[in-house]
């Protein structure tokens, strides 16, 4: 499988995570904030962060096209995504204590993810 294959099943995967949140905000933020996932403000907060990813996941697949702005487009996700475990650490005692670390792992592991997916982008040109 091909660098852009995989950058474009990272970008179906962003789409399909935002489409969850937005079909089932609580079922699936509850992972990660427990209780507070039942507050209707949060299911609002979380369209907002489904619609984030969707938007990611989109503009993903349109920059395929030519590498360098593919490698862009994951440099910015990975961006996204470590300031989501950073907000998960600074969170961290209002949260889950599993879902927090659950939350920083899968953040942090998918931005170095989308920073090695730039790297491999970037020298495929």
């Amino acid at each position: 499988m091909g660098i852009r294959s995989v950058a474009a099943l990272t970008g179906l995967g962003r789409i399909a995570f935002g489409a969850a949140i937005l079909v089932a905000p609580e079922a699936v933020t509850s992972r990660w904030l427990g209780e507070g996932a039942r507050d209707p403000l949060v299911a609002d907060l979380a369209r907002g962060l489904a619609a984030r990813d969707i938007a990611l996941g989109v503009a993903t697949l349109l920059t395929l096209g030519e590498n360098r702005r593919a490698a862009r487009m994951q440099l910015a996700c990975a961006g996204v995504d470590a300031t989501d475990a950073v907000a998960t650490v600074l969170a961290r005692g209002a949260l889950p204590p599993e879902g927090a670390a659950l939350t920083f792992v899968m953040a942090g592991s998918a931005s170095a993810f989308s920073l090695a997916l730039a790297r491999g982008l970037a020298r495929a040109d």
